[in-house]
């Protein structure tokens, strides 16, 4: 989704700060209200500018929604495309579930932004789901086969050994205020720490590897 001004002749660094402050406040509020609660006016008044300003940039509150998720789909495929079919799984699985985990600590905002898409139907993302990140989740599910073939992990279901390390590293995002205040005294940075080395131990277990 290409913004409108970035179709003019020329693109200026003030339109490239401009526009990058429109996505910034639309994150905070697709984030919080979700693509329905959201408003063109939330968006503007949170990115201190005027509705006319804003939408120079963006004829529709859809084409920034747009524009945030093709980001956040980019962001979201760049840990699983770095599964190496050629590494150890071992290596290649703890690795993961830390760059997941890492992207909930990094990400909040997009998580959510993706939860909030994904409950209310997916109707903006559905072209990607069902295009670039099912096809590069059949190919890693591949991968997975592969070393359950070789034995060197334990026989599972690929597609739900990979949906169940999205929902556990994610759960660290998208409830991240019941995780804190469950977790009282123990809620600081520490915590994505403590969950990847559960998660690692939990997951290598699971399948198999010592």
């Amino acid at each position: 989704m290409i913004p409108r001004a970035a179709k003019t002749q020329r693109r200026t660094r003030i339109q490239e700060e401009k526009e990058e402050k429109i996505l910034q406040a639309a994150l905070d509020v697709f984030s919080a209200y979700g693509f329905r609660g959201a408003t063109i006016d939330q968006i503007a008044e949170a990115a201190g500018m005027s509705k006319p300003n804003l939408l120079y940039y963006f004829r529709t509150k859809e084409a920034i929604h747009r524009a945030l998720l093709d980001r956040m789909l980019f962001t979201w495929l760049e840990p699983l495309q770095a599964f190496d079919s050629e590494g150890n799984p071992e290596t290649e699985i703890r690795s993961y579930i830390r760059r997941k985990l890492e992207m909930s600590r990094d990400y909040p905002r997009e998580s959510r932004l993706f939860a909030n898409e994904i409950i209310q139907g997916a109707q903006h993302i559905e072209d990607g789901l069902k295009g670039p990140l099912k096809e590069l989740v059949d190919e890693k599910a591949e991968v997975i086969r592969a070393w359950i073939k070789a034995g060197k992990i334990a026989k599972c279901d690929p597609y739900h050994l990979i949906f169940s390390i999205w929902s556990t590293t994610q759960h660290y995002a998208d409830f991240d205020v019941q995780v804190q205040a469950v977790l009282g005294d123990k809620s600081g940075e520490g915590r994505f720490e403590d969950a990847a080395r559960f998660l690692e131990d939990l997951f290598m277990r699971g399948l198999g590897i010592k």
